[in-house]
């Protein structure tokens, strides 16, 4: 680049660096203008619902204040911040590398120009600061890297973080002794001071104790020993109960196939797990009681269905000696 073009540049780099800094600078003024005559709203209507005992309001209402105060206390800093850059706009010019006295400023002016919507001209200095020191030292700002050299009060005033119980609790108060009204402070000081639970957590840990009071635990070691033998000498009893109630007959060779299947079935179900344990042996009585009485009425139906046999067998035979 030649020496006309550098010398060219840097005379545009410089105007438009000033021109964007007063009109930010004016900006900001009336800004600052506008809310004080905001907050002074709000508080007045706080003050209204601090005295009608209307405190739950209040303390959302006090959110909103704390807010604005401090985008105005940000917007007052960015406002020197402004000032100095633009008295220090020559030794810019001059230098290529950003000077360390103006470091703080023109970092803090990056961090905060895509957070203050209001302040459309500290994104145009952003612009000329990007130009200027290049995408590395605009993101570092941005992103506030170690030793980016972002104000801190900047950073605090600026951030999206909801304000404490204390916090509000104080500007609440100073509300209170601004418009002389004796307020008791005691019910909302117990409130912030409340540790609200969190229904989200609570549900997954309800749900989690569920879990484990119902899911059997593989290696047994948080049932006791003498319960867990119980259902296994059952089932062994069960089991023998089944073998002694099978029939011989034909007729009973499904009733044994369905018995078969109650004690696979019993099987699975016979799991010796904490509370469920009552569950299954109420399931496992059942089973047997419908068992029994299904071996029960297919042994009777076996036994008329012999009776009847023996009785067309009979009858048969003596059909046969009349004919002869």
């Amino acid at each position: 680049m030649s020496l006309l073009n550098q010398l060219f540049n840097r005379g545009v780099l410089g105007t438009r660096c000033k021109t964007c800094l007063n009109l930010a600078i004016s900006r900001i003024k009336l800004l600052q203008n506008k809310r004080d005559v905001q907050l002074k709203q709000m508080c007045k209507e706080i003050s209204q619902f601090l005295q009608a005992g209307q405190e739950a309001i209040a303390r959302i209402r006090v959110e909103h204040i704390i807010r604005e105060q401090n985008i105005w206390a940000a917007y007052e800093i960015l406002e020197l911040f402004c000032e100095f850059v633009l008295a220090r706009v020559p030794i810019i010019e001059n230098q290529r590398e950003c000077p360390s006295e103006l470091r703080e400023a023109i970092a803090s002016i990056i961090f905060a120009a895509p957070r203050c919507s209001d302040v459309p001209d500290l994104l145009h200095i952003k612009n000329l600061f990007t130009t200027k020191y290049g995408k590395e030292f605009v993101s570092a700002a941005s992103e506030l890297r170690p030793d980016s050299g972002v104000n801190r009060t900047i950073i605090e005033k600026l951030s999206v973080t909801a304000p404490s119980g204390e916090v509000k609790l104080k500007v609440l108060r100073e509300i209170a002794e601004e418009y002389n009204i004796a307020w008791d402070s005691s019910k909302t000081e117990a409130e912030f001071r409340k540790n609200h639970e969190d229904l989200l957590g609570g549900a997954k840990q309800v749900s989690a104790g569920v879990t484990l009071s119902h899911t059997p635990s593989r290696n047994g070691s948080n049932n006791p020993p003498s319960r867990t033998k119980e259902p296994s000498n059952k089932s062994v009893h069960d089991k023998q109960e089944y073998k002694q109630l099978e029939a011989p007959s034909l007729s009973n060779n499904n009733s044994a196939l369905n018995i078969n299947e109650i004690e696979q079935s019993h099987k699975n179900n016979d799991v010796p797990a904490g509370d469920a344990q009552s569950e299954t042996r109420f399931q496992s009585s059942d089973v047997l009681e419908k068992a029994r009485a299904a071996i029960a009425s297919a042994d009777r139906a076996s036994a008329a269905a012999r009776a009847a046999a023996a009785l067309v067998q009979s009858s048969f035979a003596s059909l046969k000696l009349e004919g002869k």
